[in-house]
């Protein structure tokens, strides 16, 4: 009988504690939104003002590991220059900017 009534006790605090249930749910939700979807979201949007801001002379690398730097830029390609007088075309979406020379231009 006493298991009968706790369990009763139980179930109506339930109700009023609906809410409270739900509270670690929002925050970790929270968090995802704020260290993970955010930080890729920002970094995606760089990605692509570099992409679009290629211009003749960037050093940049391929997602493949490739320095080069910029000879030519297509609609959707472009031209690298890897060595003397080798020239490679790939698409923009693989490009990444060179961390030795992140936006220089050559001289």
């Amino acid at each position: 009988m006493n298991t009968l009534f706790l369990l009763l006790q139980a179930a109506e605090g339930g109700k009023e504690s609906g809410w409270m249930s739900l509270l670690p749910l929002f925050l970790i939700l929270i968090v995802f939104y704020f260290f993970f979807i955010r930080p890729q979201t920002k970094k995606n949007k760089e990605q692509k003002r570099f992409r679009e801001a290629l211009k003749k002379g960037d050093k940049v690398v391929t997602i493949g590991g490739i320095h080069g730097r910029v000879a030519e830029v297509k609609d959707t390609t472009v031209v690298l220059e890897v060595g003397n007088q080798v020239k490679m075309t790939v698409e923009k979406s693989a490009l990444v900017a060179d961390s030795s020379g992140v936006g220089q231009t050559a001289k």
